[in-house]
């Protein structure tokens, strides 16, 4: 993997908002949080905000990231949940 600007200007370990964005259903929120789970343990609690018309749910949430590699697998695992549409 190769340094980038990225790296010089973010100190590691720190926390990273990730925003999710995805169909609301009442399952995606445990989703989101079993990736976390899975790739950075830690106790999550997630801001949900519905969208204008009720359709989508954002999902923010603060995750303690150790490498630019880290936030990336995160990105990747999250964007693969079937409902969701957007990773932030």
């Amino acid at each position: 993997m190769q340094k980038t600007k990225f790296d010089e200007l973010v100190e590691f370990p720190c926390h990273f908002t990730f925003k999710v964005m995805g169909v609301a259903t009442p399952e995606l929120p445990d989703q989101v949080i079993a990736v976390l789970q899975e790739h950075a343990p830690g106790d999550y609690s997630p801001a949900v905000k519905p969208s204008s018309k009720g359709n989508y749910h954002s999902i923010s949430v603060a995750v303690k990231v150790e490498s630019q590699q880290h936030i990336e697998t995160l990105y990747r695992c999250l964007a693969d949940i079937e409902d969701v549409r957007y990773v932030l």
